[in-house]
């Protein structure tokens, strides 16, 4: 199995517009950071997870440029799904297939209603949505994906793992099934906003306590902001098994 980070940034991206701090200002790569996405390569199928605006861009760039087989959402934030819209040329007369939760094909029906209509524009992209629910697994092409149910603040999101894959983002709080879950995996990806608490996200602090909880063979942080800091001035604090995933980095579980 190989996972690509397509981006590990936050919400507004790194380096933030009208910002001057040391992180925005480095010209280190590892500290350009897309919206949070990920491409999971296993047995033959390519799966997606979530498709920010920066999509078309990450594809062009660490993607290959290859065949996409499913698109798996977490949730419906803007900066997770705000590129459906270019899965365009992905798009099969039977529909590109979608998996998410009840309440994200909702929100999606509402944002791009031109995709679901009865008589859609011709060229529109047009998908199959699979509905999931956070307690039970499911299965794409013989492939095993377990939902792990976690909180965006109030709201309940999925993380997801497939093998012995592990990828969580946007958590807050994390439930005891889903520790359960993924405890002594192989390889976790989870959220680390920045050092300072947040609302909705896991602080650095909150990240490797999760991470000293589950005990992983190896850990990767994600969702990160300018406020984490440089990549080089962070990582070399971390425990032995911790990194900092950055945008183009190949992984092989």
């Amino acid at each position: 199995m190989e996972l690509i980070f397509l981006g590990t940034g936050t919400s507004t991206g790194v380096p933030q517009l009208m910002c001057d701090c040391a992180t925005c200002r480095s010209d280190d790569p590892r500290d350009k950071r897309l919206r949070a996405s990920a491409l999971v390569k296993v047995d033959g199928l390519n799966l997606l997870i979530d498709c920010g605006p920066d999509f078309r861009t990450q594809m062009l760039s660490y993607g290959d440029n290859g065949n996409l087989d499913a698109l798996l959402i977490t949730h419906s934030h803007y900066d997770h799904v705000g590129g459906v819209d270019d899965l365009r040329p992905y798009c099969t007369p039977d529909g590109f297939p979608l998996y998410c939760k009840a309440d994200v094909a909702k929100d999606l029906r509402d944002r791009v209603p031109y995709c679901f209509a009865e008589h859609p524009y011709p060229g529109v992209p047009h998908y199959a949505i699979h509905k999931i629910d956070s307690e039970k697994p499911f299965f794409i092409k013989g492939v095993e994906i377990t939902p792990l149910p976690v909180n965006h603040y109030k709201l309940e999101i999925v993380g997801f793992r497939i093998g012995k894959l592990a990828y969580i983002t946007d958590a807050k709080r994390i439930s005891r099934q889903t520790v359960k879950n993924v405890s002594g995996i192989d390889t976790l990806v989870i959220n680390a906003l920045r050092h300072e608490p947040h609302i909705s996200h896991f602080s650095l602090s909150d990240a490797l306590a999760f991470i000293s909880e589950v005990s992983p063979r190896v850990a990767y942080l994600t969702h990160l902001s300018h406020q984490m800091g440089r990549h080089a001035d962070v990582e070399p604090k971390l425990p032995e098994n911790v990194r900092i995933a950055y945008d183009g980095m190949k992984i092989y579980i």
